[in-house]
């Protein structure tokens, strides 16, 4: 087997921490062409659908990728930007806020860069660009909250997989959740309350988090507890009563049973029990892209409007806010802490060179 290595490598540059933020991805552009290789790797994670590989293969390679690609499309195209897909115009803005904060905190001794779990940039593709910078020492941090097999050890899966591959491996820091961190409930408090002084209150809010097949919970995975001690701790920190918020879970597909309450089948019930106003946030989201802007904002706004509703508002993620920015860069200081790293290699390059390395 060949081993990956750097081209560059010289053995006497001084060491480097890297870091390396991560969400799940984004087609390359809002065309069939595009959202049909983006939608085979993201529905080929075993990961992400836990049915025997046989099967999947011919329900997905017969069925799916010749149907949703095009629908996938249509969709996207309504929140397509200039830079992209709203989901890599916000991680690059997020990534460039963090590596602003590393460098004005570490100087040029800790390097950052950003990846997609599925599509472009990969996470093979920036790990290489950070050992080619010289990281000796990694710290991984997918930008989900709330941990799930089918997203944060989906992100481990990838990373370790190009180890296998690596001649050099970094030493490794991975990051697994922060769903009940102080400053990130705070965070999220702060950024409804400022919504709140400019709209007002609802009748209530809805915290909606993507959905998983409830077999997923029942098989040992944390997610849906943390979900619910996520929105317990944001409805203390905001001083909301019981009947004044509540949990939902959107997103699902398929026949199976995913974790309820449905976010979509909540929307159509909620104004026949006598709720006009609603205002939905996604704490399980730490950018806005297609789930919340077109599923959110869109097309469960139409549910509860059609069914009566009088308000509806989507309060947007945390996104590249400065406060999400501190809590983040907060976690990645505390991950960093206590790791050092060589400035001075030259004892061990002069050994290299007597033993022929050219650099």
């Amino acid at each position: 087997m060949k081993y990956k290595g750097s081209t560059n490598f010289s053995h006497d540059a001084p060491d480097k921490l890297g870091v390396l933020i991560t969400n799940l991805g984004t087609p390359d552009s809002p065309t069939s062409s595009a959202l049909r290789p983006y939608l085979k790797q993201f529905l080929s994670d075993p990961r992400v659908v836990e049915v025997p590989r046989f099967i999947w293969w011919f329900i997905l390679n017969g069925v799916i990728l010749n149907i949703r690609p095009r629908r996938s499309a249509k969709a996207y195209e309504t929140v397509w930007t200039e830079e992209g897909s709203p989901l890599l115009a916000i991680t690059k803005a997020q990534h460039k806020a963090l590596a602003d904060k590393c460098k004005q905190a570490y100087g040029d001794n800790v390097i950052v860069d950003y990846a997609m779990r599925y599509g472009n940039p990969s996470i093979a593709g920036a790990i290489d660009r950070l050992m080619e910078k010289g990281a000796r020492k990694l710290v991984v941090l997918p930008l989900y909250p709330q941990y799930c097999a089918s997203t944060t050890a989906s992100t481990f899966d990838a990373v370790a997989q190009d180890f296998t591959s690596r001649r050099w491996m970094p030493e490794l820091r991975f990051i697994t959740q922060y769903h009940d961190r102080p400053d990130y409930i705070r965070a999220l408090a702060d950024k409804i309350r400022a919504h709140w002084e400019e709209h007002g209150k609802a009748d209530k809010l809805l915290m909606s988090y993507h959905g998983i097949p409830k077999r997923y919970l029942l098989n040992g995975d944390p997610y849906h507890c943390q979900c619910y001690k996520t929105s317990r701790l944001l409805a203390e920190e905001l001083g909301l009563e019981d009947n004044e918020y509540m949990t939902t879970f959107q997103s699902r597909f398929g026949r199976e049973e995913w974790l309820q309450p449905y976010t979509d089948e909540t929307m159509k019930s909620l104004p026949k029990q006598g709720v006009n106003s609603l205002q939905v946030v996604c704490p399980g989201f730490s950018s806005d892209c297609l789930e919340t802007i077109e599923e959110i904002g869109e097309e469960n706004r139409e549910y509860f409007m059609h069914a009566g509703g009088k308000r509806y508002e989507y309060i947007a993620a945390l996104n590249s806010d400065k406060s999400h920015i501190d809590m983040l860069f907060s976690l990645i200081e505390q991950n960093l802490h206590g790791w050092h790293t060589s400035q001075d290699n030259s004892e061990r390059a002069q050994r290299a060179r007597q033993l022929g390395a050219e650099k």
